[in-house]
């Protein structure tokens, strides 16, 4: 008896160190089972009192009551899979007439409460489709992506959503994107992953760092050009700018509309610009500050308005984005649509990045702790919104693998005066 019992409390034990060193472990053990139990037995009640349910149709009510010979009840959505995950269960559910997506996102706290989940969130699949993706556990506490989310095609995973999928940067649908927090939020965090990822592509990744390159500087084996202060991020841009205009010929000359649709032969090589602080670029101290700031500018705003097209993504960064920053920063922020908030000292920031998106997300920016580096809002153009969490990497790391790909450089010619002195050893990756 007494080694039952002793068997019986290392079991528990075992349980419970696994609940919270390994989530994933007792979630498989303990968790889905007991999960997908509850929610097969209370489906129909829980819908029925969370008001999903509707009237059936006029040909199911009139077999249930002259052939069945049963009282007819409302029905609520049809089951089509359940699928069990790593991180929680996929449900697909078809919606009967007269009930709508919104109408199950309303009711997902209910819902988390009544299966006993750590959330609910409801995704429209197709039209009459959706998916409850259900997570049993906190998965943002200790990020780990999927094994599948790797870079592919201008698709590079940055973070873990909430609902435990994977959230990427995909250039040829987000063209340009804004990212804004404040100090130690996990900005350059996120910059570290979206580095690593795109410097396994055949990409140009050009830096613009005006804290004299601190943040990119280490990233120079794989960087095609670097700006480490305004003077020389006005040239750049303006290199940046004549290469738009050569591809826009480019375009013209083969009849296209977009880089994607030219022959691979003949098309250039994308490029990614990555601006460490914004703020950096429009602050002036004197009248000759102004009209370099100007000139700054009108190259970013051409850049965001137009590139797209041929090949050229920003990527920007900043502690704040607001009309304070002066002339043209209200109609650059309008074209960055991809939107990605950590935490912020103020709800205007809040504001700036995502009212004019997701307006429901500022409330969920505000509330992010400080003990969580890392933690954003992500939303764009299309209103959606989720929180998101970038895995911690090192500086190291990333130069790592800077390094390992500095092969992959393109032959740039117009940026070769701009690109960042490297030993020969790194840059060739040995």
């Amino acid at each position: 008896m007494v080694l039952e019992a002793s068997g019986a409390l290392a079991g528990a034990g075992g349980l419970g160190y696994a609940k919270v060193r390994a989530p994933r472990v007792y979630w498989s053990l303990v968790g889905m089972p007991a999960t997908w139990g509850r929610f097969t037995w209370t489906y129909r009640s829980t819908m029925d009192v969370c008001g999903l349910t509707v009237q059936p149709s006029g040909l199911r009510a009139f077999m249930v009551r002259n052939v069945a010979r049963r009282e007819v009840q409302q029905v609520p959505p049809r089951i089509r899979r359940v699928r069990a995950t790593l991180t929680g269960l996929r449900v697909t559910l078809r919606l009967p007439a007269g009930l709508e997506p919104a109408d199950l996102a309303a009711a997902s706290e209910r819902l988390r409460h009544a299966w006993g989940v750590h959330s609910v969130h409801v995704i429209e699949t197709r039209p009459g489709f959706v998916e409850l993706r259900m997570t049993g556990y906190d998965v943002l506490r200790r990020v780990r992506m999927p094994r599948k989310a790797q870079p592919a095609d201008m698709v590079i995973p940055v973070a873990l959503r909430d609902d435990g999928t994977a959230f990427v940067r995909d250039y040829r649908t987000v063209p340009h994107g804004l990212t804004l927090g404040a100090n130690l939020s996990g900005k350059s965090m996120f910059q570290r992953n979206l580095i690593k990822g795109l410097a396994s592509l055949p990409v140009a990744l050009v830096g613009v760092d005006c804290k004299r390159g601190v943040e990119q500087s280490g990233y120079a084996p794989r960087l095609s050009a670097l700006a480490t202060n305004p003077d020389q991020a006005v040239s750049l841009l303006n290199v940046l700018v004549a290469e738009m205009e050569e591809r826009f010929d480019l375009l013209a000359a083969h009849g296209a509309v977009d880089v994607w649709e030219l022959p691979e032969k003949v098309r250039p090589v994308p490029i990614v610009v990555l601006v460490d602080e914004v703020a950096e670029l429009f602050l002036t101290a004197s009248k000759k500050d102004e009209e370099r700031r100007d000139r700054l500018v009108t190259s970013l705003i051409r850049l965001a308005q137009m590139s797209r097209a041929i090949g050229i993504y920003l990527e920007i960064c900043g502690q704040r984005f607001g009309s304070e920053l002066g002339k043209g920063a209200t109609m650059l922020r309008a074209q960055l649509s991809g939107r990605v908030v950590h935490r912020v000292n103020d709800k205007q920031t809040a504001e700036m990045g995502l009212a004019d998106v997701a307006p429901e997300a500022v409330p969920a920016a505000c509330l992010i702790p400080a003990d969580r580096p890392g933690v954003a809002v992500a939303a764009d153009s299309s209103g959606g919104w989720s929180r998101i969490r970038t895995p911690c990497i090192s500086a190291a790391e990333v130069v790592e693998v800077c390094q390992q790909y500095a092969h992959l450089v393109p032959d740039f010619p117009a940026l070769e005066p701009f690109r960042p002195h490297v030993p020969t050893e790194a840059r060739t990756g040995d």
